[in-house]
């Protein structure tokens, strides 16, 4: 569905003023969106996954670990697929606040495409290099969102994502290495095409939520402070926009209609862009074990 289309249709509830930015710049900050009582539910269950954790000795296909997890000392990267794993995940995704902001973006017809809980660890959890969703998985079309709920106060030292506005209107970037090796990010010499001086840092407190378009160009410094930085991010595509690739691991709710019905016409964008390698037998990669360098495919 096109943006004049959608903003041609009477928001639910976001204001007019905000889906016109959103369409120009690409991403918007909602402050305070997520009530207290959600927060709770989601880090109730979260703390148990966690807890979990402290089993493990190494990344399975429900958690990735970062280098240095320990029993004492847990140290997660992110939860992998967690409405597999939980159905409170699976009902914040399906019936939660953010489904009625997907619509104002989206239009009245959307699928889910996945989720994935990114803990940002405190005291050196990693960065999250220049990169653009829409490569990892390719679709006909691009509207495809990505919508983040920061769990917990976030502010500059904890690593916000940065986003450069207007950036999902440029170009799709090469995201393998000069080795043919899919590392998941913007090459430093491409990124000296970016205007770095427009990032915008998207800081809040907790229950307020990150929305970028999938082909804008954004990122994340470590986060260097004594707390973690969780951020549940869940991915909704037009019904009209078909995914083109295989996503590395199949779960029960990839293309389940979350509002409206299925599209009986496709569309087609008439931007090429790039595939990623084949991941289907390597499901424990990551974008931080990309970006690292720890795995390769």
């Amino acid at each position: 569905m096109k943006a004049e289309q959608i903003l041609a249709r009477p928001p639910r509830v976001l204001s007019q003023e905000q889906r016109e930015f959103y369409f120009e710049n690409g991403y918007l900050l909602l402050e305070s969106f997520v009530s207290r009582e959600w927060l709770d539910r989601i880090w109730e269950v979260s703390n148990t996954f966690i807890e979990r954790s402290r089993g493990l000795s190494e990344s399975d296909t429900v958690l990735a670990l970062d280098p240095q997890h320990s029993a004492e000392h847990p140290r997660l990267r992110r939860l992998i697929d967690p409405t597999e794993h939980h159905p409170l995940y699976w009902e914040y995704v399906s019936q939660g606040p953010l489904v009625d902001v997907a619509e104002d973006l989206l239009g009245p017809a959307f699928k889910f495409h996945h989720s994935k809980l990114n803990f940002k660890w405190s005291s050196g959890g990693e960065e999250i290099k220049w990169h653009q969703d829409i490569q990892f998985y390719p679709h006909t079309n691009y509207g495809v969102v990505a919508f983040g709920l920061y769990m917990s106060d976030v502010d500059d030292s904890m690593g916000p994502m940065g986003v450069i506005p207007g950036s999902h209107r440029g170009e799709i970037h090469d995201q393998y290495d000069a080795r043919d090796q899919w590392v998941g990010h913007i090459s430093d010499d491409a990124m000296e095409r970016v205007d770095l001086n427009k990032v915008k840092w998207l800081t809040g407190p907790a229950g307020s939520v990150t929305v970028h378009h999938c082909r804008s160009i954004h990122g994340s410094l470590p986060n260097m402070s004594e707390r973690s930085r969780p951020l549940l991010l869940q991915t909704y595509t037009a019904a009209d926009a078909l995914p083109l690739t295989p996503r590395a691991t199949v779960t029960r709710h990839e293309g389940r209609m979350i509002r409206g019905e299925p599209a009986r016409w496709v569309e087609f964008d008439t931007d090429p862009c790039q595939l990623p390698p084949d991941r289907s037998s390597h499901p424990g990669v990551t974008i931080f074990s990309s970006q690292n360098r720890e795995q390769s495919v």
